[in-house]
């Protein structure tokens, strides 16, 4: 595999194998984003007043390019966690409602939920979907056995955080729909790690980052909301959009109350389409798929030390660019930090239900020297930090 690593601006010293959890940003993108930065500094009455609102829809229609969604149905948001935070603040549960969701998702949206739903007096359903998984119409079937009269919403993520399982949210949002039931997908790990097209997942409401796969800098994420639903969403923030004048208004009301929430720092968004950009520039299928290729490797060897079974197929589409591989019971802070302190490994230890995975990302700038360091660092420590 051929590394762009001299393309990014991380620490040369440490095996950068957690691109999942924030991201990393291409030298250019990085450039552009602070190019526009200057430019806000420069005249920020004129930027902010009277130039922004043309400067974002631009993003917004590479953006919805690059998904295939309207830019009038899509707003930026900082991150998906505000994202969904707009969706259940603006749903109006009622007691004994049901969002059903998996026991895959990500915590803080998790945390959203629970809040929302305790508020409520309505339940947040968390469906068993165990690993390892074989099909995806095992997992469907699993998952729609949580379906019942009082199901208001689906809620799951098209590739999840702690297990980096790719869902086949396209069938269960279909089953959803059959049903008359909302169906909601948390898209963070997929724009840019996956061929994505936002329409053939069928959900009514889809937010993300571009922050994670797409390489955009920090402070850059999505809600897409199909245009029928729009009107019920409501603002976290009460600002100007909420009254706009002739001269303000977007045309989208949706856009309208959501985009401008005060004072802030948009250039993050504005450097979503250079982003872009650098993917298309660098044949961003083949390096997908180069990726893969070196994950693959690692899951197994990983998998042939520890004589675990991996969590799913390895000749699937149940990963991409992020993976995870069981451990055997271990202390998982002592292998964390002696990872990072000794190796100089930067990758995160899970603990899901009853088991321990090291969940694995691989981007461009990762080479074989990276697994290589990671499984040898595993020979090592492994015995060392084994709970008996």
């Amino acid at each position: 595999m051929s590394s762009l690593k001299s393309y990014f601006q991380l620490d040369p010293t440490i095996h950068f194998l957690n691109h999942g959890s924030f991201g990393a940003t291409p030298i250019s993108v990085f450039e552009e984003y602070q190019n526009w930065q200057r430019r806000l500094e420069n005249q920020p009455v004129l930027f902010l007043g009277r130039e922004l609102d043309s400067y974002l829809k631009e993003s917004r229609q590479a953006l919805g390019n690059y998904l295939n969604a309207d830019a009038d149905d899509l707003v930026y948001v900082p991150n998906a966690t505000h994202g969904i935070n707009i969706i259940a603040h603006s749903l109006d549960l009622k007691p004994d409602d049901e969002i059903l969701s998996t026991d895959h998702e990500y915590g803080a949206c998790d945390y959203t939920w629970d809040f929302i739903c305790n508020r409520a007096n309505a339940k947040y359903v968390r469906q068993p979907i165990p690993l390892p998984v074989h099909t995806e119409d095992e997992i469907v079937e699993l998952f729609c056995q949580g379906f019942t009269h009082r199901t208001k919403a689906v809620y799951l993520s098209h590739i999840t955080s702690p297990t980096a399982l790719r869902l086949p949210v396209e069938k269960i949002c279909e089953r959803a729909r059959q049903g008359g039931i909302l169906a909601i997908v948390d898209a963070s790990h997929s724009p840019g790690q996956i061929s994505f097209d936002l329409q053939n997942l069928g959900a009514d409401i889809v937010f993300g980052n571009c922050h994670k796969w797409m390489l955009s800098p920090k402070g850059a994420g999505f809600l897409y909301v199909r245009r029928k639903l729009q009107h019920w969403i409501e603002p976290l923030i009460v600002s100007w959009g909420n009254s706009p004048t002739p001269e303000t208004t977007t045309g989208s009301r949706f856009v309208d109350i959501l985009q401008w929430t005060g004072t802030k720092d948009p250039t993050a968004a504005l450097a979503v389409p250079r982003a872009i950009q650098f993917m298309c520039e660098h044949n961003w299928e083949d390096v997908r798929r180069e990726c893969q290729v070196l994950l693959r490797q690692a899951i197994e060897r990983i998998c042939s030390l520890t004589d675990l079974p991996a969590a799913y197929p390895l000749e699937s589409n149940f990963y991409s660019q992020m993976g995870i591989a069981p451990l055997p019971p271990s202390n998982l802070a002592m292998l964390k930090s002696r990872l990072y302190d000794d190796y100089k490994i930067e990758v995160p230890i899970i603990q899901w239900q009853d088991s321990q995975f090291i969940r694995i990302s691989v981007q461009a700038y990762n080479i074989q020297n990276d697994i290589d360091a990671l499984v040898d660092a595993l020979k090592v420590l492994l015995p060392k930090v084994a709970v008996v």
